[in-house]
């Protein structure tokens, strides 16, 4: 009997000193080292992602309230998969097994036909590169409408930056973002306001006594479009999340509540297209009609 691991088979990839691994299962990023040290915090091939490790997060990133929204008129019901709080999170594409349609040694490429299904009666493929070298691992996603019809759209990435071995509490997070989103009991958005206090990131913040779960808006942008995140730990070393102009918002996650094995092991730095619950408030909904794409790309530099 031929036994399968619960992230299927797995991608490796390599440039230099840096290596990572990929995996079949979600295409997510199960591992990514530079110079023998953990850059995201790694889970065993033979378990499953724990906290949406590494996890690629299409048609929607996030949380959809009650697995409920509306699109043109016509009412749709998602699974509800966290059952605490009663939404669909973070989209359809974790848990399928995408083809793998090319590897090299420093770079593969994954596809997913997402079939129409009840909750997204949409046709929606997609094909995600990820790639090392000389500036680290750079990720593109693209997704295209393969329907008849217009669609709701929204992407965004997973990974849980490594503190290495350090204290979490004495790492520090740079976000230079200008807006918080204020949410409910649940995490699903109630409004925004300016940055301040333990939410103002824009200047490095320790992490110590910060319990984040929260979404920003409104990033600072370079002169190519890209903004930035930056963890960096007791030592100096560090890594910086980057993403092009398509990451309108960024989500932070501390992993207070994800269970004692993995609390606090990491910080969860996510670009986003779009902040929770998209598909029902229509905040920076993408809207794909057939035959049109939408790009998502990102990266992370170790330093």
């Amino acid at each position: 009997m031929t036994v399968f691991l619960p992230s299927g088979l797995q991608l490796p990839i390599s440039f230099g000193d840096q290596h990572a691994v990929v995996t079949e299962v979600g295409a997510a990023l199960r591992s990514y080292t530079s110079a023998g040290a953990d850059v995201v915090v790694p889970f065993a091939e033979t378990e499953l992602a724990p906290a949406s490790h590494g996890a690629v997060l299409l048609p929607w990133p996030n949380r959809l309230g009650d697995g409920t929204y509306e699109f043109d008129g016509v009412r749709h019901q998602a699974p509800v998969n966290e059952t605490a709080r009663t939404t669909a999170l973070h989209g359809l594409a974790c848990w399928v097994r995408w083809s793998v349609a090319e590897h090299t040694t420093s770079s593969v490429t994954l596809a997913l036909d997402l079939a129409p299904q009840p909750g997204y009666p949409f046709g929606l493929s997609a094909q995600i590169s990820y790639t090392l070298a000389d500036d680290g691992l750079t990720v593109e996603l693209l997704a295209t409408n393969t329907g008849t019809g217009d669609l709701p759209y929204g992407s965004g990435f997973h990974p849980w930056l490594s503190p290495q071995g350090a204290d979490l509490d004495e790492c520090t997070l740079r976000l230079d973002a200008a807006t918080h989103v204020t949410v409910d009991e649940r995490l699903l958005p109630t409004g925004s306001e300016p940055v301040a206090g333990d939410f103002d990131l824009r200047t490095p913040r320790v992490l110590a006594d910060l319990d984040l779960d929260d979404a920003w808006l409104d990033p600072a942008r370079d002169s190519t479009g890209r903004s930035r995140a930056v963890l960096t730990r007791p030592d100096g070393s560090g890594a910086t999340v980057w993403a092009a102009a398509w990451a309108q918002a960024w989500q932070v996650c501390t992993g207070d509540h994800v269970g004692d094995t993995w609390s606090r092991t990491g910080v969860a730095v996510e670009p986003m297209s779009c902040i929770a619950d998209a598909f029902r408030t229509g905040d920076l909904l993408v809207r794909l009609a057939p035959g049109e794409s939408h790009v998502s790309t990102w990266g992370i530099t170790p330093h």
